[in-house]
């Protein structure tokens, strides 16, 4: 079990995802117990500190470990990898998700919002991450996506139910498991053979009852949806969040900014030619997810013109390469070329996310009393979101997952 060392960080700036700039000359103090004790100038945190491990960062950029909203460790696509996750037994399936999840942490991701799995392995995965067993992300997770007979998802693990009674048992179902939030799949969408986008799966009685339950037990749901009026739909219904949202409206988009419903959009996966062509993924499958791809792209100009709270996911696996980066750094890139802020992006991936799964007093910005989950980037975030492309080191609870400089290696005293 890998232990934090208690520790100063110097030689850095430091952006907190608050003040919207890097703020140089600072040292970040790293208590035993993997939360950070201290932030300001590298002078005054040094004072504080006493005789304690200096880490120089040679002038490296400190930022708060990003969380990905849209992850399934379980990937159950058509193809190389849906393949491999249903031919698993219950073990090789927890393995085959602790190396996802392995790779997940390396790639700058220190939380994980998994939003559909299989076989109840991520309860299992998440205990052994929180108790140090296996190297991962902090997990949130919605055990199994919901769906309705034949709906979307229902060959990738979705559990089916028909009615609202059928819904409501499979949501407190998930909850009895440990879910800590609710995933319902309320349209079509790419992966489905049988179905298109717009295709509406779940009448207003069945969402209705999703929602009741999971609010009742202090749960939020997020909902996979691709057409306008099925988002309508549940937003009025009182949803919390839309997974895709392939074929927005400015009418909706203005309805969810009113309501404070989120959005997370993967963007990604309708322009990620490349890896459904490593995935071998059916051709229907592929043309479908770049044929969504337009109006894909003019759902998240609206989302974000409008005003609605925007947090990033990628649904592809968030360290899977993409462009010569990873599809969660190319996720954000491609919001802020649909008009979102640097500024903006960069919390849609750090302090949003904490706010929406109710962790924001302990995750999300580098602030005295949160957990020590930090990026190291050689370049400054705030001037361009590429910077992200120059991670160094990767820390969760103040313990170095990666380090390509080897800067903890050449701690002094």
């Amino acid at each position: 079990m890998n232990r934090p060392t208690e520790q100063v960080l110097v030689n850095c700036a430091v952006y907190d995802a608050v003040t919207d700039t890097a703020q140089s000359d600072q040292g970040v103090w790293i208590g035993p117990d993997g939360l950070i004790r201290a932030v300001g100038p590298v002078d005054d945190v040094l004072a504080e500190a006493g005789d304690t491990t200096v880490v120089d960062l040679d002038g490296g950029y400190v930022m708060p470990g990003l969380t990905n909203m849209h992850v399934h460790l379980s990937l159950g696509l058509p193809g190389h990898f849906g393949d491999e996750v249903h031919r698993s037994d219950q073990a090789e399936l927890v393995l085959l998700m602790a190396d996802s999840a392995r790779r997940t942490l390396h790639a700058g991701i220190t939380t994980a919002r998994l939003v559909g799995e299989s076989r109840y392995a991520d309860f299992a995965l998440r205990k052994a991450i929180d108790r140090g067993a296996v190297d991962g992300p902090r997990i949130f997770t919605a055990g199994h996506a919901l769906c309705c007979t034949g709906g979307h998802g229902w060959d990738a693990d979705a559990l089916e139910a028909d009615g609202a009674d059928g819904f409501r048992k499979l949501t407190r179902q998930q909850i009895r498991a440990g879910a800590d939030l609710i995933k319902v799949c309320i349209s079509g969408g790419i992966a489905g053979q049988h179905e298109s986008i717009d295709t509406p799966q779940l009448l207003d009685d069945e969402m209705a009852a999703v929602i009741q339950v999971a609010h009742d037990w202090g749960r939020k749901v997020t909902a996979h949806a691709g057409p306008a009026d099925s988002v309508r739909r549940a937003v009025e219904l009182g949803l919390d969040c839309v997974e895709h949202g392939y074929e927005l409206t400015d009418e909706v988009t203005k309805l969810m900014a009113a309501r404070g419903v989120w959005y997370v959009p993967t963007i990604v996966v309708s322009r990620c030619e490349q890896f459904f062509r490593d995935s071998g993924v059916p051709g229907w499958l592929m043309d479908r997810a770049l044929a969504a791809g337009p109006r894909h792209w003019e759902s998240l100009q609206l989302a974000i013109r409008n005003g609605v709270p925007i947090a990033m996911g990628s649904d592809m696996p968030p360290h899977a390469g993409y462009d010569e980066t990873t599809a969660t750094v190319r996720e954000l890139e491609f919001m802020v070329e649909a008009g979102m802020s640097v500024a903006d992006a960069l919390k849609s991936a750090t302090v949003r996310p904490a706010q929406w799964l109710g962790a924001d007093d302990r995750l999300g910005t580098v602030e005295a009393g949160k957990h020590a989950d930090l990026l190291v980037l050689r370049d400054d975030p705030t001037r361009d979101i590429s910077a992200l492309r120059t991670l160094r080191l990767v820390m969760k609870d103040g313990v170095v997952y990666r380090d390509d400089t080897n800067a903890t290696g050449k701690a002094r005293r």
